[in-house]
């Protein structure tokens, strides 16, 4: 299990402040809430913990349990950030459009000796072998998305609520204990939202460490135990779920 400490992170774009002294505190065991209006930073807070923008200020460190030490990331590079188990899905759907659901999954199986052709040409049984694990995993993940039915039909046969569970199954291929969601709800139909907000649940109480940036509030209320609220790239308000929304609303109506 993987917790996720930043303090006082810093990040402009030229004279723009996009994220100023955030700090958080990301366990796991839960499932934590990043809110806020659009262009407040939340996105970008996700790049710099995965190391795609570089920050200005402040330190995003992580603690692997049984650790007695806290490691510092934010200077890593991000396949670097995804070794220490740290995996990222942002809005955009990005799968393999001429792929099977199967093999985009797969994909996302780190470290496959398949990948070197040295290997391929003279350990053949060796690879074969493990293609068999591979895709093994890859129709377990779809299974636990509710995609298995689909495992052979093209990326691009699949409804946009598809695709989206199948980059989500490519993600967790990787096995990542920390999982950062970008609006993973967005664009999908109320019954794949109920199906991905069980998903995550159960993901968490696995002890994955689960964030997700999310506008819908009902689904918030439902799925977060912890809230942080962004407002103009600063933390405006954190805590229990409740009382974070029960703070905006009363802001909201004053």
């Amino acid at each position: 299990m993987i917790s996720l400490r930043i303090t006082d992170l810093c990040k402009r774009f030229g004279g723009i402040i996009a994220l100023e002294d955030v700090s958080m505190q990301l366990k796991p065991n839960q499932v934590t809430a990043i809110i806020g209006p659009n262009g407040s930073g939340k996105t970008t807070l996700f790049n710099a913990i995965a190391g795609y923008v570089s920050i200005d200020g402040g330190s995003i460190y992580l603690e692997e349990s049984g650790s007695p030490t806290w490691k510092t990331i934010d200077t890593l590079k991000p396949h670097q950030v995804a070794k220490h188990g740290i995996g990222v899905l942002f809005q955009e759907v990005n799968v393999f459009q001429r792929l099977t659901a199967l093999e985009n999954v797969c994909v996302g199986v780190q470290s496959q000796i398949g990948e070197s052709p040295w290997i391929t040409v003279f350990n053949y049984y060796s690879v074969k072998k493990q293609e068999k694990i591979v895709r093994r995993k890859g129709m377990e993940l779809l299974e636990f998305v509710g995609l298995e039915n689909r495992s052979q039909s093209l990326a691009s046969e699949l409804s946009f609520g598809q695709q989206k569970l199948v980059s989500f199954a490519r993600l967790l291929a990787g096995n990542p204990s920390v999982l950062l969601l970008d609006e993973p709800t967005a664009g999908l139909h109320a019954e794949m939202i109920n199906t991905l907000s069980k998903l995550l649940r159960h993901l968490s109480h696995e002890g994955k460490t689960v964030v997700v940036i999310e506008h819908n509030l009902e689904l918030v209320e439902q799925l977060a135990s912890v809230v942080y609220l962004i407002v103009g790239g600063r933390v405006q308000s954190f805590g229990n779920t409740q009382d974070v929304l029960k703070r905006l609303q009363s802001n909201q109506t004053n």
